[in-house]
């Protein structure tokens, strides 16, 4: 459990940010045990379409089958475990063929072909099919988790979303699964994954790097971040006409979000890997990859609205503001990653009061990596 000093709250000891065995652990308790946000839905946008994802130590394949459903396998070939798919995204026609010796799987995971199979009867086809990993989806993304017995999605996932917002229906005003993909932006970040949690979830430093979004949410000037309140999104500027860069106007409002959504910026954490933060206009969505204690990759997409997209209109005033955000706050990561192997940090820092709620997510990593 978190310690207490005076009124300030201790956090983690550095080790935890830098240390490759508790790297290791968090990725079998954590990446693979928890849901985990894998892929964009509408990036399979036909069968035989394909993503690789590292989850934990896992490289996991998701593909679409040709019912058009999702599915997700371990990146295994069954004969001697060669990689099937080595690239990061593509299509394949009609099977997934491994590079090695041709052992060839339909898009549902079962054994189709392999040289000689004629021969070998003992060879089950059903039997030797790729190890299928659980799949929803949910916000048009698909989420898979590697557990045998997965917990459930609702208490987790939207869990998490319900406690932020004070209830899971409110993210359904944003119909965000219906939205169209408008940016996509990958930053290779040297800092450990807690460390971006953590910064995401504070505004204490807002008012020193964020100068552009504290004058789109002048209350955040104050230090006090959205996800330090329930349910609570801070107002837009009274001279700001939207969520961009220079204060100009967005695009209509969601067709769903209400008169009480209006002109306010909501931010939620899904644990272990996913932010969402929610505008009248757009829907801007990170998921974390973490590859190392040292490393972690973030993708991080802009949805509008689809006629947005389809008329070609200019995104680049909002997608500009959070980009600028994650470049502030990314920089920020890496300066702090080098300090969390010093002696000086061994014992950690302390949280602030405006920061107190980052200590809950301190105990639920630990009480799940121990």
């Amino acid at each position: 459990m978190t310690t207490a000093v005076g009124s300030l709250l201790a956090t983690l000891p550095g080790h935890r940010y830098t240390d490759p065995e508790n790297f290791a652990r968090e990725q079998e308790h954590l990446f693979e045990s928890e849901w985990f946000c894998a892929v964009r839905s509408a990036d399979l946008d036909r069968p035989g379409a394909y993503r690789t994802v590292q989850v934990g130590r896992e490289s996991v394949l998701v593909t679409r089958n040709r019912q058009g459903e999702l599915r997700a396998f371990l990146n295994v070939c069954r004969h001697r475990g060669a990689r099937l798919c080595t690239e990061e995204s593509g299509a394949v026609r009609r099977g997934l063929q491994c590079p090695y010796h041709a052992w060839t799987y339909d898009l549902d995971g079962k054994l189709t072909a392999a040289p000689n199979l004629t021969r070998m009867p003992d060879v089950d086809r059903t039997a030797y099919g790729l190890h299928s990993v659980r799949l929803r989806e949910w916000l048009g993304y698909g989420w898979v988790c590697l557990a045998a017995e997965p917990p459930s999605f609702e208490e987790t996932v939207v869990g998490d979303v319900a406690e932020r917002l004070g209830g899971a229906e409110v993210i359904r005003h944003y119909a965000v699964e219906a939205l169209a993909l408008g940016a996509r932006r990958t930053y290779d970040v040297a800092a450990n994954w807690k460390l971006i949690i953590e910064n995401f979830m504070e505004c204490y430093h807002c008012a020193t790097i964020h100068p552009e979004l504290t004058d789109v949410l002048p209350e955040f000037a104050d230090g006090f971040a959205a996800q330090y309140y329930v349910g609570h999104g801070p107002e837009f500027a009274s001279e700001a006409e939207g969520f961009t860069v220079d204060g100009s106007a967005g695009f209509e409002r969601l067709p769903g979000v209400p008169d009480s959504h209006d002109r306010r910026y909501y931010a939620l954490t899904i644990r272990p890997q996913v932010f969402v933060n929610l505008v009248p206009d757009h829907v801007i969505v990170h998921r974390m990859f973490p590859t190392a204690a040292d490393r972690t990759v973030v993708e991080c997409d802009w949805l509008y609205a689809p006629e947005v997209v389809a008329r070609g209109a200019d995104v680049s005033h909002s997608v500009e503001l959070f980009h600028r955000v994650n470049l502030q706050d990314f920089a920020a990561c890496e300066r702090t990653q080098p300090a969390m192997s010093s002696r000086a940090y061994r014992a950690g820092g302390v949280l602030v009061p405006s920061e107190h709620h980052i200590a809950e997510f301190h105990d639920w990593v630990t009480g799940r990596v121990g």
